[in-house]
């Protein structure tokens, strides 16, 4: 005979069934998140790289006319055309990654982000319209310049470079299942969009 005060031992059926309908629920709107979005990732690295080396430029001014070449030593990231890795670098000096305390030299022992034919799959860069190679350069001002080298004095020292057209980075992956991305450089402003 059962008493009022009695124990319970186990779950009723009821409890168990609602239990199963909340796991299925959460599972139902955790798991497509677990799966990796290379792609947004690559964009968001690439747009925070490029913002990054404007921001250097705007914060530290290279501009010295009585230097002769003094616009070789502005801001520029470089991006491999294998899609590989790419460096942020002036005057030979690469810079710093806020996140990890180390280079941004697009080499193994440098900033894991800078590696970016690893850690998301990209093949290749290629430029279009104002930047002939994926090389782009930043002035004091943030105005972006096409850091293609020119015959005989490495970067063009001139504002014969400056962007007058917007710069178009089209970023291939190694799977075909991945769309291209297209990173815009506006002309003047420096300012990036992405498809």
């Amino acid at each position: 005979m059962r008493t009022l005060d009695s124990k319970r031992e186990a779950f009723t059926m009821i409890e168990m069934i609602f239990a199963i309908i909340v796991i299925g629920i959460l599972a139902s709107v955790a798991i497509p998140r677990l799966d990796r979005d290379f792609r947004q990732e690559a964009k968001d690295n690439y747009m925070s790289a490029i913002r990054y080396t404007q921001h250097l430029a705007l914060i530290d001014d290279k501009t010295d006319p009585f230097q002769p070449g003094w616009q070789a030593n502005y801001w520029t990231i470089k991006f491999l055309a294998d899609g590989s890795s790419y460096s942020i670098v002036s005057a030979g000096n690469f810079a710093i990654d806020p996140s990890s305390g180390k280079l941004f030299d697009g080499q193994a022992s440098g900033s894991k982000s800078a590696l970016t034919g690893k850690k998301y799959g990209v093949k290749s860069v290629k430029a279009s319209g104002a930047c002939i190679a994926p090389n782009i350069m930043f002035d004091r001002y943030g105005r972006p310049f096409d850091g293609t080298p020119a015959s005989g004095v490495g970067i063009a020292t001139d504002y014969s470079n400056y962007m007058s057209a917007d710069c178009k980075l089209t970023i291939q992956f190694k799977s075909s299942g991945i769309d291209p991305l297209v990173l815009t450089i506006a002309k003047e402003t420096g300012a990036i969009s992405g498809n």
